[in-house]
Formats: C-alpha cells, sequence, structure tokens
C-alpha cells in the first residue's frame, strides 16, 4: 500500500464516515439503556440521570434547559444542530459520504442515504410510539453499514480509514461510559446498565456465566482480547489498519507518531493487573482518551488536510 493512492479529501470522508456511524449507534446504545433505567427505577432520581448522559456525551445542558427525558431527546436525539447528536451524527455520515460516492459501494450509499431520508418520518414515529423505535433503526442502520462495509468493498486504503474511525470513535464511547461510573453514586449507571450500553451485556454474562464483579466487569470493557467494542480489542484493529496504511518501516522501530501513541495505550493494557483496575480506572481513562484526541490529530496531521481536529463535541468533519 501506499499513502498517495487515495486522496486526502476521501480518507478524511471515510475516516468521519467511520467515526460518525459508530457514534451514532454508541449514542443510541447509551441513551436507550438510560432511559430503560430511569424507567424500571422508580426510586431514582431522573434529573441525575438525565444530567449525566449530557455529562458523557460532551454536551453542555443550557441554563435554561431542565435535566429531562424529553429534554435528552430533543437535544441528544432528535436535533440536527450538532454531530454530537444522533440525528446529526447520521446527517454528518450522510454528508461525507455524498463526497465520497467514487470509493464507497452503491449499497454503502443506499444505507446512508436510505437513512438520511427516513430521519424526519421515523421521528414523527417516536414521538407518537416512543422512542425505542427510533433507536432501534439507527442500530439497525448502523449494523447494516458495517456489514455492507465489511463485505462490499475491497479491504484497501479507504476500508481501513473507515476502520480506523469507527475504532477511534468506540474507545472513546466506552471511555465516557466508563467516566460515568466515576462521576458519583446518584448519577452513575449501575454495572449491568453500563454493559447494556455499550452492547457488551449478553457477551459478558456468556463470558462471567452470571459471576458479576466490578473488576471482572471493567477488565472485559478494557483488557478482553475477543469482545470486539473492548479497548483493547480495538487498539490491536486500529493498529493493524495503521500498519498497512503505513509504507515507511525503519529498522529502529515504527517511525509513525500516531502509530506509537496507539502502541503505548495498547502495551500499556496488556500488561494492566486486572485485579488493581479499578483502583486505577481513573487515571487510565484519562490516560484512554487522551491517546483518542492525540491520535486523532496525528491521524490528520499524516493524512488529511491541514486542519486542527476540533473538541468532540463540536466536531464536524466536514
Amino acid at each position: 500500500m501506499t499513502e498517495q493512492r487515495l486522496l486526502s479529501r476521501i480518507a478524511e470522508s471515510l475516516y468521519w464516515i467511520g467515526r460518525y456511524v459508530e457514534r451514532a449507534d454508541g449514542t443510541a446504545r447509551i441513551i436507550n439503556a438510560y432511559i430503560h433505567r430511569i424507567a424500571e427505577d422508580p426510586f431514582g432520581d431522573p434529573e441525575n440521570a438525565c444530567r449525566s448522559l449530557f455529562e458523557i456525551l460532551g454536551v453542555e445542558l443550557g441554563e435554561d434547559r431542565p435535566a429531562t427525558t424529553e429534554v435528552v431527546l430533543e437535544d441528544l436525539v432528535y436535533s440536527r444542530e450538532s454531530p454530537s447528536t444522533i440525528t446529526g451524527a447520521l446527517g454528518a455520515a450522510y454528508e461525507n459520504a455524498r463526497r465520497s460516492r467514487e470509493v464507497i459501494s452503491s449499497e454503502m450509499w443506499a444505507c446512508l442515504n436510505g437513512a438520511n431520508e427516513e430521519v424526519d418520518t421515523r421521528q414523527r414515529l417516536a414521538r407518537r410510539v416512543g422512542a425505542a423505535s427510533y433507536f432501534k433503526f439507527v442500530s439497525d442502520r448502523a449494523a447494516l453499514f458495517a456489514g455492507l462495509s465489511d463485505a462490499t468493498i475491497s479491504h484497501d486504503e479507504g476500508w481501513h480509514f473507515l476502520v480506523l474511525g469507527r475504532s477511534i470513535e468506540r474507545i472513546d464511547m466506552t471511555c465516557r461510559l466508563l467516566d460515568a461510573q466515576l462521576v458519583g453514586l446518584e448519577s452513575s449507571p449501575d454495572w449491568l446498565t453500563l454493559l447494556r450500553a455499550a452492547g457488551a451485556l449478553e457477551s459478558y454474562l456468556r463470558e462471567s456465566r452470571g459471576s458479576a464483579t466490578s473488576e471482572s466487569l471493567a477488565a472485559f470493557l478494557l483488557l478482553d482480547r475477543l469482545f470486539p467494542r473492548s479497548v483493547f480489542h480495538v487498539l490491536n484493529v486500529a493498529d493493524t489498519s495503521l500498519d498497512l496504511l503505513t509504507t515507511s518501516h525503519s529498522r529502529v522501530g515504527d517511525t509513525s507518531n500516531v502509530r506509537r501513541t496507539i502502541g503505548r495505550a495498547r502495551n500499556r493494557l496488556e500488561f494492566s493487573d486486572p485485579g488493581t483496575l479499578v483502583a486505577e480506572l481513573p487515571e487510565l481513562l484519562e490516560f484512554l482518551e487522551q491517546t483518542c484526541a492525540s491520535a486523532n490529530d496525528q491521524i490528520a496531521g499524516r493524512y488529511f488536510r491541514q486542519v486542527i481536529a476540533q473538541p468532540w463535541a463540536t466536531e464536524q468533519g466536514l
């Protein structure tokens, strides 16, 4: 592979398609899990649960906005104003797909184009029958797009940029979820809600055989080698894509800053002690979040237009 075969604007669009589709899916999972938790826990504090959602997703809750389920749905789900919302992320993925139609398959384009055209209809339905139908629509489209991406285009540079964007976003989303455990007892989710939000509940229960502890839950989400949403697994996927995108290999090690950044994070997790993971969680999550931010900037600097990446809540990728 060579770094020059793919135009930088196409590579950038593919990277951001991967990030935005993963963001829409991850945000849908998180909000759906929290709303279910609020509905199932009559003795809980809905206001704190809603506030924690804004904290996880890095979106400011205006001073004049109450922290209610209705505000969560309007500001984090249905709004088109920011790519940090579900609908905004879908729209941003569609715009980037429109710019890279020459390299994505017609099936991938039809998936994102169809989702963009259905959004308004699906929102009207969700307002009548409940938001769960909208979350399912988003997750189904994201799963369909992931399958089509793997099955209908060559696994060349373009595909690796798509996978790279998806990987960085997935790591960041998992860290944001785990960060919620550190906010405080009243506003943080229980572990089962967190697993459900991460799409990991069934896999974890099968692996642990129902013996759930804080240590084993954190280890599963961070260290598991086989679960496709664990941070360690995703770091391996990202490193593989970066390796195939890099043409110059030095006799004294890889010279790519982004590979060093990803490699340091992967090595730290590989040799972490599962027994002390919960105690180390605050510092470890800060390190992983910084890894995502640094990797994003280094990827942009090496492969894309020379533009400084914006913070997560206001990234445009356009």
